[in-house]
Order: C-alpha cells, then structure tokens, then sequence
C-alpha cells in the first residue's frame, strides 16, 4: 500500500514538472517567436527561390540573421499548417520582424515582382535582346543557338520566330530566361488551339501553324482593330484564289538587317523565301509575334469580297474588290 501511495505521488510530481515544462517552453517559444529580430540593414532585401523547401528557407533566413534559429521557424510553420505555404519571390523587409510576422509575410508572399512584357509585332531577334538585357534574369540561353533554345523549352518547330506569345511576365529575381521563354510558348500554344477548335469552316489552312504565319502578317499590316478581321478575309481570298498574297512585311522580314526603311520596287522582284510577291501561298514561318486579336482573325476573317487593301497613312486601310479600284486607292493614298 505504502508502494502505491509512493509511486502515485512520483507520478504526480513528475505529471506537475512535465506541466511546467510544457508551460515554460511554450511561454519561451512564444516569447521567441513575437519578439522581433534586429535586421543587420534597412531596407534588407533578400528573396526565396522557387522550389526551395521549408529546411532550406529557414536555414537561408537564418544565415541571412533574420531569424535567431532555423529549428524554431520549422516548428512554427508546421504548428500553424505553412510547411508548403510559403511562396517564392523578393522581399524587402523595412524593419525589425519577428519570426512569426516573417512567417505570415511569406505566406501571403507580398513580394517585389520583377516583370519583363514582350509586344506584339516583336521579331525573336527583338525578344531575345530585351530578355539578355533584363537586369534581374538568369541568362542560360545568353550563348545558346535558336536551335539549342527550341530544344530546352521543349518545342517541336524548327523555327523560334512568332512561337512566344507576347504579354507580360512576371517573376522572381534570378529566374532562368528559359523558363519565361517556356512559360511564353506554353502560352501561345493553348491560344492556338484554341482559335483553331473554334476556326471558321473552310479556311484554307491546314493546321495552328500556318494559322500563326497568317496572324503575324495581319499583326505586321495594321495596329487598327476594326481592320484586322477584314484584312484576314482579304488573305483568305487571296490564298483560296492561289493568288500572292503581296504583302510588304514578310519582303522586309525576309531582308533582314539590310533592311534601311525604305522599300524599293527592285526588293519586291527579288526572289527570296519570304517575298510573297514571287512566291505563292505563305511565307515558311512566321514574321513576328502575334497578339490574340490577330490570331483570332486569322482563325475567323471577316466575310468579305475584297482582294486588295492599302494603307491610308492613318492606320486604316482601303479595301477594294477589283484591281483598277485598288491602283485608283494606291494613287489616292500613297502617290500623292
């Protein structure tokens, strides 16, 4: 009986110490977690990258002293549910923050974000130069071929050229240009397939591919909405009828840096592979990257009978069904 009464009271008393414990370590860890850390500078601007896991998180924040332990932010995130919640970027941390105010601050990954836009109507050439000269990329492609570059995103063309769909992208500092670029193609490939699930019956094209040609010409041709889709019929009529399709931008695309702005008429009978002067049917890749409303003209023309258009100088056209109403256009608009 004696042996009982003892052992009861050794329970007790280690069941109490066991209750102090907890409340004293719980105490000290809340005390731990709400009591800011003094930042070594300010603004201290530091960012996490994507894919990083919650160890390498606490272990980088703790190197950087912005936590007084990586094991304490650990437990915390995984107490309050946000072991996987922490979300990637770069941050700026303009004062003192305690453990659990840089935990929420992840969590809702209020962070600085880097952004790169892409225009419609930009040649590769020109989207290559604004991704080699954005300060916060990682360059990888910097010293890659065009053909090495298709190859890492995963694209099946031999051609980059109007494969990236133009928008604007946003990032965290560090992220690999490869990634934007796949990001971009992905992109133009849903809006593709899209436009060609619901194209017009008819067209004569034969798959997304030459549907992207034929939108980066109308892209090239007019910036003026209204015209667009009437512009798409005009080249429709045209490659139904095997007529050329005679547009200036894919000559001047096909001349290429010997380009000076002034196209001659000794450029329009030069045989080359993008002149659609000697050439019928579609050049053999896109000229530019297209924005979605040309694509969606190209998928859906406008009905029209017209076969020529010129431009009036101020950002429309002149459509005409029949070639003397066309040269009386020309006349009017561009040899006055």
């Amino acid at each position: 009986m004696w042996v009982l009464k003892c052992l009861s009271q050794k329970l007790k008393l280690l069941f109490a110490l066991t209750f102090i414990g907890i409340a004293l370590f719980l105490g000290w860890f809340y005390y731990l977690v709400n009591t800011a850390t003094k930042l070594p500078f300010i603004p201290h601007e530091f960012s996490i990258e994507s894919g990083s896991n919650l160890k390498n998180i606490s272990n980088q924040l703790t190197t950087d002293h912005l936590l007084p332990n990586a094991w304490s932010f650990i437990l915390l995130a995984k107490v309050l549910n946000y072991e996987s919640s922490i979300k990637a970027g770069e941050y700026v941390l303009v004062e003192d923050t305690s453990p659990l105010q840089l935990l929420e601050y992840l969590v809702k990954g209020d962070a600085k974000q880097n952004e790169i836009q892409f225009i419609e109507g930009w040649t590769f050439s020109q989207l290559r130069k604004a991704l080699d000269e954005h300060p916060a990329i990682r360059h990888d492609t910097l010293n890659l071929s065009e053909q090495e570059i298709l190859q890492l995103i995963g694209a099946s063309e031999s051609k980059a050229e109007g494969l990236f769909f133009p928008d604007t992208y946003f990032f965290v500092k560090n992220n690999s240009d490869v990634s934007i670029l796949k990001r971009a193609y992905r992109a133009m490939q849903q809006h593709l397939k899209a436009a060609w699930s619901c194209r017009k019956e008819s067209l004569p094209l034969k798959s997304e591919y030459e549907g992207l040609i034929l939108a980066s010409i109308i892209e090239k041709e007019t910036g003026n909405e209204s015209d667009r889709a009437i512009i798409a019929g005009v080249l429709i009529n045209r490659l139904r009828l095997d007529m050329k399709l005679q547009v200036d931008p894919t000559v001047i695309y096909g001349i290429g840096d010997k380009f000076d702005g002034n196209l001659r008429k000794q450029d329009l009978l030069t045989d080359q592979e993008y002149n659609t002067y000697t050439r019928p049917g579609l050049p053999p890749s896109p000229i530019a990257m297209p924005g979605l409303a040309s694509i969606q003209a190209a998928f859906n023309p406008a009905e029209t009978d017209a076969l020529y258009f010129v431009a009036k100088g101020n950002g429309e056209s002149h459509f005409s069904v029949d070639l003397k109403e066309h040269n009386r256009a020309v006349h009017q608009y561009q040899k006055r």
